[in-house]
């Protein structure tokens, strides 16, 4: 593990894996969530390529500052990763929260984006996921992250593994893990004040886009992930069947197939178009 300094001064801890010379892929967790969350996919993807992950500020070994954050504080944080470990532009992806934060990241910071992956995200909150957050910050905020992880079990998990696990909700629920609950409140308002204006944004996205979303997703269901594949040009789109909104541990292989088979042809895309030109490659 190692850390950098974010520009007002949090500390963010990432770990850098995989091959050395591989392809650079950025990975960008969600609410509540730490660099754990990508278990399943970090040590799968750093086979054939160069994997980065990091807490973002308010979860894991990162600094968890009693203040607001802002999703594009969080995308700056993810550029300051990327700039820790020397590394000029990379494959990002991000699952719900660490979704919109990769979206930022593309629209603060084009020149550092290799392709975009966009996991059970959205790019607008209408009213009902807005009451249900603010609903969560106040279970946290009152109750302790314990009670808020059996709380939201349900939105998270698909109703097979929910009734498969659930003597062991609350007990090792990944949100009572990794998030105090100021912080997690803090991430909570972070969504809440992003504008929903911001998705008028996306058309300006041109690298290669993956959108994927679980038909079984009740908390960004796949109407969010249609309407990011319909405002940013040329994404893909695919749906996985039978999966809710942490497919990437319920699902983890096809997850990581679909992601790493996309990953390949951009690569490979930019490789021919290298040597269409006369370039090279190192």
């Amino acid at each position: 593990m190692a850390s950098t300094t974010a520009s007002d001064g949090c500390r963010i801890h990432y770990e850098v894996l995989g091959r050395a010379h591989g392809e650079p892929v950025l990975m960008i967790q969600g609410l509540g969530a730490d660099r754990n969350g990508w278990l399943l996919q970090r040590f799968a993807f750093a086979a054939s390529h160069r994997v980065i992950v990091f807490d973002n500020r308010g979860v894991g070994r990162s600094d968890k500052p009693f203040a607001r954050y802002y999703l594009e504080q969080m995308a700056d944080d993810a550029i300051a990763v990327l700039d820790a470990a020397g590394i000029p532009e990379a494959h990002v992806v991000g699952a719900s929260m660490g979704g919109a934060i990769a979206q930022m990241v593309a629209l603060r910071h084009p020149e550092r984006v290799r392709s975009l992956v966009l996991a059970c995200t959205a790019c607008t909150n209408p009213p009902w996921r807005r009451e249900l957050l603010a609903e969560w910050a106040s279970t946290a905020s009152e109750l302790g992250m314990r009670e808020l992880s059996r709380h939201a079990m349900r939105w998270l998990v698909g109703q097979r593994s929910l009734r498969r696990f659930a003597p062991a909700i609350g007990v090792v629920g990944p949100l009572a893990m990794s998030c105090p609950p100021h912080a997690f409140v803090s991430q909570v308002r972070a969504i809440l004040d992003t504008p929903d204006e911001m998705a008028d944004h996306l058309a300006a996205i041109t690298v290669p886009t993956l959108v994927l979303v679980g038909n079984q997703d009740v908390l960004t269901p796949r109407g969010d992930s249609e309407e990011l594949a319909d405002r940013i040009r040329g994404a893909e789109l695919v749906i996985v069947s039978g999966a809710a909104h942490g497919f990437m541990v319920e699902y983890a292989t096809t997850f990581n197939r679909v992601v790493l088979d996309f990953l390949a042809r951009v690569d490979g895309a930019r490789v021919g178009a290298g040597r269409a030109h006369g370039a090279h490659t190192t």
